[in-house]
Formats: structure tokens, C-alpha cells, sequence
């Protein structure tokens, strides 16, 4: 069944600005820029002027059910971009391990980390970070980085590569659980405060 028309509104707070350009979405905010296509999705996206605040409405016409589906994930995509550029993501990763001590060693500028003792392999792995993306020690909890960034898909990416690159190969994964697992996911701003 089609339905003839569609939308959602997202609204924008007051200290983010945003533009878009043919599905290309731009939003600035207090901790910097992002961008992102959305061009892939067919759909209008439209920036709407209100006497209440401004609004993003995403539009879909004559859409089928799976068609409809891409307006919420269109909406989350430029909310996530919002939330990055207000509160930013961090990504708690923790070193578990039985009995030979992880060590992650984080380079001078934070973009890359080396993990080392992995099941006392002699093996040095090396994670790089995605693009505006930092890792550094939590002062807070042995055995703990945080990994921050203002772009979702590029912090979770990079926690992601931290997680994979020690995952335990060729042995009985119920009795090795050694390994970098994420422990906490939350936003840069509230942890400062």
C-alpha cells in the first residue's frame, strides 16, 4: 500500500545552525562542524523558519513501507550530527583480561594506540583512530580508555577496531574472555561536569 505523503520535523536548537544543500547536510555547533550526504535516500529534506524555532522536515512522497522506513533513520542521522556537535560521544573501553596484564599504549597525540601482552603474545597490535577521533586514559579506572569524538559513526567505528583487534582466535571463547570491551557509552559534556 502507498501512502501519498509523509514527514517528520526535527527541531533545531538555538545554538546550532543548519544547512542543507541537496541532501547534504552541514550542521555547526559549539564543538565544531559535521557533515553528511544523505542523497543516497530519496526524500525532500527542507529547512523550515518558525516564530517557535526552526525545524528540519524530512518529506517522502508516494513512499511504500520500506521507502517510509528511511525517514526516521534520515531524522536520527542529522539528530546524532546535532548531538555531536552540542555534547560530542565518548566510548568507555576496558581491558579485561585473567591472568597477562593488557597494555594499551596511547600515542603522543591521541590518535593512536598500540596493545601489547595480549595473552602474552610477543604480537604488537596497532589500532588508528577514525578521523577526528581521540582516545586517552581514564584517570578514573585502571585498565580504561575513552574514546571521543563528535561523530557517531566515527567514534563507534573506532571503538569497534579497539574491541576487534583483540578478539581471541583458535581457543574456546567461554574460557578466554580476554579482551578490550566497551563498558559505557555517553556524551563528552556531562562527563566534564
Amino acid at each position: 500500500m502507498l501512502t501519498i505523503y509523509k514527514d517528520l520535523d526535527l527541531d533545531i536548537p538555538k545554538e546550532v545552525t543548519v544547512e542543507v544543500d541537496a541532501r547534504i547536510v552541514t550542521v555547526k555547533g559549539p564543538r565544531g562542524e559535521l557533515q553528511k550526504n544523505l542523497r543516497h535516500m530519496a526524500m525532500d529534506i527542507r529547512f523550515v523558519k518558525g516564530p517557535e524555532g526552526d525545524k528540519i522536515k524530512f518529506i517522502v512522497w508516494h513512499g511504500a513501507r520500506k521507502h517510509l522506513a528511511c525517514l526516521r533513520t534520515a531524522k536520527a542521522a542529522v539528530n546524532n550530527m546535532i548531538k555531536g556537535v552540542t555534547v560530542g560521544f565518548q566510548y568507555k573501553m576496558r581491558a579485561v583480561y585473567a591472568h597477562f596484564p593488557i597494555n594499551i599504549i596511547i600515542a603522543g597525540d591521541k590518535k593512536s594506540a598500540e596493545i601489547r601482552n595480549f595473552l602474552g603474545e610477543k604480537r604488537v597490535r596497532r589500532v588508528a583512530m577514525e578521523e577526528g577521533v581521540t582516545i586517552s586514559e581514564d584517570k578514573a579506572q585502571k585498565d580504561q580508555v575513552l574514546v571521543e569524538g563528535n561523530d557517531i559513526d566515527a567514534v563507534s567505528q573506532s571503538a569497534a577496531l579497539l574491541h576487534g583487534v583483540t578478539l581471541v582466535k583458535n581457543k574456546d571463547i567461554r574460557k578466554f574472555l580476554d579482551g578490550i570491551y566497551c563498558t559505557a557509552k555517553s556524551s563528552i559534556v556531562q562527563a566534564e561536569a
